[in-house]
């Protein structure tokens, strides 16, 4: 599953290119943290079993948020966020939830899947496949299956969860335990915590990308709000 660093690069990605001049360390750490916040939801697991991806990454989140931002600015001069921000805070903040939405949420819901519409709808959807043209079988597509539903039993908070860096697992490679806590080779059984930070190579390419693009646009915003200064002087 993609880790909480790649869901901030690509993040700081997306902020990089929407804020343009805009894009400063302040609005850096606010698409960060709000990057961030679904993660979270792998602190409730030890009292609510399949809360990761499920309380943080259920998308009536950003949906409320978005909804929100936007009722707020409905009201004119009374905009909370307007006020108190200006125009430049209310365009962070939509990127900041535009960046929670699909910086954070939709990169899990397409690896592994996320609980889509949780609490009002407990399953765990993945939208995964593939979409090719081949000159035997003209357009091919496998996102959207239309054949019958299979007949096991859908994946909810009661069934199913994922493993967070609270479990403490076999070590991968490692033979099973056997019944008394050994490995069928008499050696005790080892286990680990996984901490995940790029698990795959495209994922491990995200990390530098992201890095080199934040400070190269982070020090063009300071050179051009420099340069700005020095001109009204």
């Amino acid at each position: 599953m993609p880790s909480t660093l790649v869901h901030v690069a690509l993040a700081l990605l997306i902020a990089a290119a929407l804020l343009g001049e805009e894009f400063d360390g302040r609005s850096a750490l606010v698409v960060t943290a709000a990057t961030v916040l679904p993660d979270l939801d792998v602190a409730l697991e030890p009292i609510l079993s399949g809360a990761h991806r499920s309380v943080g990454h259920t998308l009536l989140f950003p949906a409320a948020l978005f909804a929100l931002l936007w009722w707020d600015d409905r009201r004119g001069a009374d905009a909370i966020v307007r006020q108190r921000y200006g125009n430049r805070g209310l365009r962070v903040a939509v990127v900041a939830v535009g960046c929670l939405f699909g910086a954070a949420i939709v990169p899990d819901l397409v690896v592994g899947g996320v609980n889509a519409f949780y609490p009002l709808h407990d399953t765990f959807y993945t939208v995964d496949g593939r979409l090719f043209y081949s000159t035997d079988r003209g357009w091919v597509q496998t996102f959207v299956d239309l054949s019958p539903p299979e007949t096991e039993s859908r994946r909810t908070t009661e069934n199913f969860a994922f493993r967070t860096v609270l479990d403490a697992e076999p070590t991968l490679g490692v033979e099973t335990a056997s019944g008394d806590g050994s490995s069928g080779s008499g050696q005790p059984q080892r286990v680990e915590r996984i901490f995940p930070v790029a698990m795959t190579g495209f994922r491990a390419w995200l990390l530098p990308l992201s890095a080199f693009v934040t400070a190269v646009r982070l020090w063009q915003t300071r050179r051009a709000t420099g340069a700005g200064a020095g001109v009204e002087e």
